[in-house]
């Protein structure tokens, strides 16, 4: 807990508390083998991020003066032993997971990941040629001498630390072989970013599928790199590396070139962390430690292996029952196949949620936006895309053919900031008009508009508001809702956001429709929540049910622990970080919480207030977090259409009623699952969801 008089968990230890609900993902023997596998991949990923940017800002605190840190509202030396000893616990979780659950029912399906020790004479034939044709040119072997040779690590490599003796020294009898001052240490770099990290082997007999780890093969052929050493023992160890790039408070200069210099430096950052087999012996690991000027702070144990990220490229195999069934995305043709897409949103607006609906509309909303030659202006917020993609392709296209295209690039999306300065460059080389981040602020917003002459001789505005980013490559993954429409009211407003972005003139009016980020925004839901504690004074309906990725605001908290004082009820499904603390007595009794993690990432924001029966419901780009609310550019606007309306009160009581995927987020219930009572059938919310978009298509 931090210093705070009212119960407040800190962020950080919140956040592990939901990559755990990942890892119960890969513990629960109900998801399908492979998939748990994902999960495994899933939780390592999260967790090297977390080092990379969390755990190193601990780092950096701790380091600061005595002055700074009264400044603080917690205590980074105490935050940091919480999380280490937190990550540890997990750590050892993980590898009971891997070790005894999931690589036995792997042998269930005859699939069979062989230790080094394990292998046939035929295998071992097969490694040691595989290495001569593969890794030979990759491994690196390093001897390591304190104070003399000190190799530099690169971020997320593996590395395998060897224990040796000289072999003509262990020949001699007088010689203990115990002794540390009779050791010889070394590395060799495991390259799994240029290699596959499961190898397939010859299988002993039929029906088997034997596959072996990089990591092992490197074990096996170590004895030939360092042929005059004799190998007592090795073991895997990898660096994290400090990515955060220290910019978002610099208010001067040119931001696009800090950006880039500051990418330069990222994988050479001051380590984060230091991860090692727990089998390792304690001078060997202070051996380590000393050579990489590494702390206790900066060690992390965990089991044989690392990087385990890489169980996202885990083979593949025909068995339908290793994985979920498939649910393709439900086209929506209204849209998809409409001759003019424009004149279907000008009728009503309309509602797409992936991945149970398809992206083909909002990629179809800038191709014909491209080729419509009533569209004048496209204007879109770019804060992540793909790799490749049509909606970059069209902006591009339409830039080429004389429109008025303009992108607000946020450069400052951390670890798509050179993805998006490239695209940010191919876009002003076709003609867009290109403006970058503001230094000070992130701008988060997704948002979109056309601008489009109407055969009467008047423009209209069309928008594309939505909970997640313009990125091509996630939105089969990602759960997010999207609205198009052509609201004057909310169009216009749009446009103001757009002017402030492009122009950096601050607008002129109020908003009065949307909730925008630096202009009212937190004001804007404070006085949502207090109408709702009005409400509840005057004896009037009240309520509040937010649905969001984290909910960490200290402000906001309070704010909702009084209207739970008041008799507010409140929901809340909050996928990440969760401060706030439900169910005190006293405190929050009239708060309940749940968090669903499943098959898809919950990304989608929707905040409802009850106002005495006339709900005001809202999609967000914001999460209620103290960045989002001080630090950024957010877009958070209303559902006014009442056909799209009931689709968000549907949609949010079918994931509160969710008894399969939801845990629950309380003081005395934390990540427990919610059970299924006597009498009632089953609800995982995201098949339901996805039977609900399905039917709901097929009637329109």
């Amino acid at each position: 807990m931090e210093k705070n008089v009212i119960p407040y968990i800190h962020r950080d230890i919140s956040w592990l508390s939901f990559n755990y609900r990942v890892l119960q993902e890969a513990k629960d023997p109900n998801t399908p083998l492979l998939e748990r596998i994902k999960f495994l991949a899933i939780y390592s990923s999260n967790l090297d991020e977390f080092f990379r940017v969390r755990v190193a800002n601990h780092r950096n605190l701790v380091r600061v003066g005595k002055k700074a840190k009264r400044k603080l509202e917690f205590e980074p030396e105490l935050i940091l032993k919480q999380v280490l000893k937190i990550v540890s616990e997990q750590q050892e979780e993980f590898s009971d997971i891997f070790e005894n659950q999931i690589t036995p029912a792997l042998k269930k399906h005859g699939i069979y990941l062989i230790k080094r020790k394990a292998i046939t004479a035929e295998q071992e034939e097969f490694i040691e040629d595989y290495f001569n044709q593969n890794l030979l040119p990759f491994v690196q072997p390093v001897l390591l001498i304190e104070d003399k040779i000190k190799p530099f690590l690169s971020n997320g490599s593996l590395y395998l630390a060897l224990h040796m003796k000289s072999k003509d020294k262990s020949k001699d009898k007088n010689v203990d072989r115990k002794k540390d001052e009779d050791s010889v240490y070394a590395i060799t770099k495991m390259p799994s970013d240029q290699l596959n990290r499961f190898i397939k082997l010859p299988p002993r007999e039929e029906g088997r599928k034997e596959f072996i780890l990089l990591d092992d093969v490197v074990r096996h052929i170590v004895r030939f790199i360092y042929p005059g050493y004799e190998i007592v023992d090795t073991f895997s160890i990898k660096l994290t590396r400090d990515a955060e790039l220290y910019i978002d408070d610099e208010f001067s200069g040119d931001l696009i070139d800090k950006i880039k210099k500051s990418l330069k430096k990222r994988n050479v950052g001051p380590a984060s962390r230091m991860v090692y087999d727990r089998e390792i012996p304690k001078h060997f690991l202070h051996y380590l430690s000393k050579v990489f000027d590494i702390t206790n702070f900066d060690l992390l144990p965990e089991g044989r292996y690392h990087n385990n990220s890489d169980f996202f490229n885990f083979p593949k195999f025909d068995n339908p029952e290793l994985y979920d069934n498939v649910l393709p995305p439900t086209p929506f043709p209204q849209l998809e196949e409409a001759e003019s897409i424009f004149d279907k949103i000008k009728d009503r607006d309309h509602i797409i949620h992936v991945p149970f609906q398809g992206y083909e509309s909002v990629i179809k909303f800038f191709e014909d936006a491209a080729k419509d030659p009533s569209v004048t202006h496209i204007k879109i917020v770019q804060y992540r895309v793909a790799k490749k993609s049509r909606i970059m392709n069209a902006l591009m296209d339409a830039a080429r053919g004389g429109k008025k295209v303009s992108a607000f690039v946020e450069v400052k999306a951390r670890f798509d900031e050179e993805l998006n300065i490239e695209w940010g460059e191919k876009l002003e080389q076709a003609g867009v008009n290109v403006n970058y981040s503001m230094p000070g602020l992130k701008v988060h917003s997704k948002m979109a508009m056309v601008i489009r002459n109407e055969d009467n001789g008047e423009s209209e505005k069309y928008c594309y508001f939505s909970s997640g980013n313009f990125h091509e490559g996630t939105v089969d993954l990602y759960s997010d809702i999207g609205i198009f429409t052509n609201n004057s009211d909310i169009c216009d407003e749009a446009y103001d956001v757009f002017n402030y972005l492009e122009k950096k003139e601050k607008p002129t009016k109020k908003f009065e429709h949307l909730g925008v980020g630096q202009f009212g925004l937190k004001e804007k839901i404070i006085g949502l929540i207090n109408q709702e504690i009005t409400n509840a004074e005057k004896g009037l309906a009240s309520g509040i049910f937010l649905k969001m990725n984290s909910l960490q605001d200290p402000g906001m908290i309070e704010l909702l622990y009084k209207a739970s004082q008041k008799g507010v009820k409140i929901k809340l499904i909050i996928r990440g970080i969760c401060s706030l603390v439900p169910g005190v007595s006293g405190i929050s009794d009239n708060i309940k919480a749940i968090s669903i993690v499943d098959r898809f990432l919950e990304h989608s924001r929707v905040f409802i207030f009850h106002n005495d029966g006339d709900e005001k419901i809202y999609i967000s780009s914001a999460d209620l977090m103290f960045r989002n609310l001080h630090h950024r550019v957010e877009t958070m606007v209303p559902i006014y259409a009442g056909h799209i309306r009931k689709v968000f009160l549907d949609m949010m009581d079918i994931q509160w009623s969710d008894n399969t995927k939801a845990r629950f987020l309380s003081s005395k219930k934390m990540n427990e699952y919610r059970k299924i009572k006597d009498g009632t059938k089953a609800v995982r919310s995201q098949e339901v969801l996805y039977d609900y978009f399905k039917q709901r298509t097929a009637s329109l």
